[in-house]
């Protein structure tokens, strides 16, 4: 039996196939389809040559959602809520999106304010009803929702987070009188405080929802027209997957769906080697994501962002840079070279795809500086114009005086700068040395740069796990289903037991149990992780800690927030400390198979397939070409080389080292930088 993980990215859609019989593994690589994204999973499914009735699974990293919100061209909504509080959507924070820009001007609601109708209700803080629901205020609300012609609702009403009664009562109205549109609940998608927040995720949630649904409705009908029976499943930002219905329901879950699985894949991959503190290095054709991982654990946050829209969804901990192999490079308004975030995407592409782009990418100054074989098809079907991407480049270098291979070797500097920069933000800016971490590179451009980017920051050490170009959709195929249930209740930490908290968090554990039996797990298929979202007392925002389970003492819980305080902020306070919120950590988890042995025999010089002259540094090297799958086991191989496989390229630069051991992963040093982490 066959499961498959497909990754959508903005240029290429991944696939990677999994024999759960064997445990081998087969990828491939299509061209996105921008207009139509479900054609093209439906594409690289036939591809892939797996029979209909042999496919028992299928989880899917989509960008559905995210395109959506940035693109602006979500459902024409509408908002219900408290009376008096129509402009929290409107008015937001007070803080500056540029802070040294004195023409910035305040991001657009997701909804106009003419659309954001309010009711007589109120709740306290502390969930107890003050003015009851207005029933006649919400009907008349959906009368004047249906005139406008709204194809979407959120229900936000104040502090519905601690009940949910009045949302409930709502939400029974507007289906009734509106049964045709989707509907979500503030105290559904975020039962958390801050009401702006949660009012914002809210509305992000109703806003993609019906392109969401829309999409796969439409993916699961072609999914079943083609035979395919499987039950597919989204990656969620969280890590884990979810029944497609399920993310349809709350698709602001989905926002970094693709990165997410990158990311648990590298953990995989980390702890059968050993390496518990590593920094994932994944670079697309549209931009590139960093995610730092201390002792086999990535961070995880609600301080998201969407565009310019906050989104408190939890998610993994992941930075991104616009700065892919497709990112585009030009002369600002000062004359001055840049490199992103504008690409040139899927279609045109990069110049030498030869499908119409004039503009020089990322990618066109590699093919420049000798990186790719003239007759390698990228993706196994673009075959590379050499000429269009040297026109490119010379077009841009001719404007600055450059000749062409300075030119692309300056596009090629900036945008490891760049994306450098994004590397020091989640290690130097928290005080962490990434010398101390290993570097994880993947994605189609992944290892083409990573030599580059280690230089920069002084680490010794890369792994290049294999399927590198679609190691995203790997992570798909080997990703356990998670959930995460949240509670906001205020509560100082002097003033409970650990009776109290149990209480809390009893209803949590309830529902996220249930969740999971929901998606078939049987009870010893499961696992319960406690965080609290925690602070000293008078501070304004918290820092989420894991806390041990089962706990015996309010004790414990204080020693776990300080050690994970002094880790992210290098210092310790002996002030009383406060719970905000609760969340339980439902896992469901999968059959797990680890990467097949792979035993290659024979020499480096059997594994080279050619040899031709790449820039490096400005200097030009007679430069060995191996094929990966030939690289013999466990024997070294010294730069400057160029190992060529389906879907990614990697560059070992001079200086660097490359081997390949019994997994097939292959790990570059580099050469007289002391001694390796």
């Amino acid at each position: 039996m066959i499961t498959i993980g497909v990754d959508v990215g903005g240029t290429f859609t991944d696939l990677v196939l999994r024999d759960n019989t064997s445990g081998a593994l087969r990828t491939l690589k299509t061209p996105s389809t921008p207009e139509d994204l479900a054609r093209g999973v439906m594409t690289a499914i036939r591809q892939s040559g797996a029979s209909p009735g042999e496919i028992t699974g299928i989880t899917h990293g989509m960008t559905v959602a995210t395109n959506t919100a940035l693109e602006m061209n979500g459902a024409r909504l509408g908002v219900i809520t408290t009376r008096g509080f129509r402009d929290v959507l409107v008015v937001g924070r007070g803080n500056r999106t540029k802070l040294y820009d004195i023409k910035a001007v305040r991001p657009p609601a997701l909804v106009p304010r003419s659309r954001i109708l309010e009711v007589d209700e109120r709740l306290t803080a502390s969930g107890d009803i003050h003015i009851p629901l207005n029933l006649e205020h919400v009907r008349a609300s959906c009368e004047r929702l249906k005139a406008e012609q709204v194809e979407a609702i959120a229900i936000c009403f104040l502090h519905a987070y601690r009940n949910a009664v009045h949302e409930k009562q709502a939400v029974e109205i507007v289906r009734s009188l509106l049964p045709d549109i989707p509907v979500s609940l503030s105290s559904d998608i975020l039962p958390e405080y801050r009401e702006f927040e949660r009012f914002s995720t809210t509305a992000l949630n109703a806003y993609v929802g019906p392109k969401v649904a829309g999409y796969l409705n439409k993916l699961s009908g072609d999914l079943k027209t083609s035979g395919i029976q499987a039950p597919l499943r989204i990656m969620g930002s969280n890590g884990g997957s979810w029944h497609a219905e399920a993310m349809a329901e709350e698709p602001v879950n989905s926002m970094l769906s693709g990165p997410a699985g990158g990311v648990t894949a590298s953990i995989d991959v980390a702890r059968l080697l050993g390496l518990p503190n590593i920094i994932t290095y994944d670079m697309g054709g549209t931009s590139t994501d960093a995610c730092l991982i201390r002792n086999f654990e990535h961070d995880m946050t609600t301080e998201g962002h969407v565009g310019m829209w906050p989104n408190r969804a939890p998610q993994i901990e992941i930075k991104t840079v616009g700065a892919g192999g497709g990112s585009i490079a030009y002369l600002d308004t000062g004359r001055f070279l840049n490199v992103g975030p504008r690409s040139a995407g899927a279609q045109p592409g990069p110049a030498c795809y030869g499908q119409g782009g004039t503009e020089p990418t990322v990618t066109d100054a590699n093919v420049v500086l000798g990186r790719f074989r003239p007759d390698q098809a990228l993706g196994g079907e673009i075959n590379l114009d050499t000429n269009a991407a040297l026109s490119a480049v010379s077009n841009l270098g001719q404007e600055l005086d450059l000749s062409v291979e300075r030119m692309a070797d300056g596009i090629v500097r900036l945008a490891v700068s760049r994306m450098t920069a994004t590397v020091k933000e989640i290690s130097v800016m928290r005080g962490l040395d990434p010398r101390d971490f290993t570097l994880f590179a993947y994605g189609g451009a992944g290892p083409l740069h990573a030599a580059a980017i280690a230089e920069e920051l002084s680490m010794t050490r890369i792994v290049i796990p294999p399927m590198p170009g679609a190691f995203s959709a790997y992570g798909l195929v080997t990703s356990n289903t998670r959930y995460d249930v949240t509670r906001t209740h205020l509560i100082s930490l002097d003033d409970c037991s650990p009776e109290t908290l149990n209480d809390i968090l009893t209803p949590l554990r309830d529902r996220a149990r249930s969740r999971l039996k929901e998606d078939g797990f049987a009870e010893d298929r499961t696992e319960l992780q406690i965080f609290l979202d925690m602070r000293y007392l008078g501070q304004a925002f918290e820092l989420t800690t894991k806390i041990p389970a089962p706990f015996k003492s309010t004790a414990e819980i204080g020693d776990a927030f300080r050690q994970t305080y002094q880790e992210r902020y290098g210092q310790l306070d002996d002030g009383p400390l406060e719970i905000v919120s609760f969340r339980v950590i439902g896992i469901g988890l999968n059959d797990r198979s680890e990467l097949p042995e792979v035993q290659v025999k024979g020499t480096i010089d059997e594994a080279r397939i050619a040899v031709r002259p790449v820039l490096f540094d400005g200097e030009t090297y007679d430069t060995p070409i191996f094929d990966r799958s030939r690289l013999p086991t466990g024997t070294p191989c010294d730069g400057p080389a160029i190992v060529e496989e389906a879907g990614a390229t990697t560059v070992v630069p001079p200086g660097f080292t490359v081997g390949v051991d019994r997994y097939g992963i292959m790990t570059l040093t580099r050469r007289n930088a002391g001694a390796t982490p």
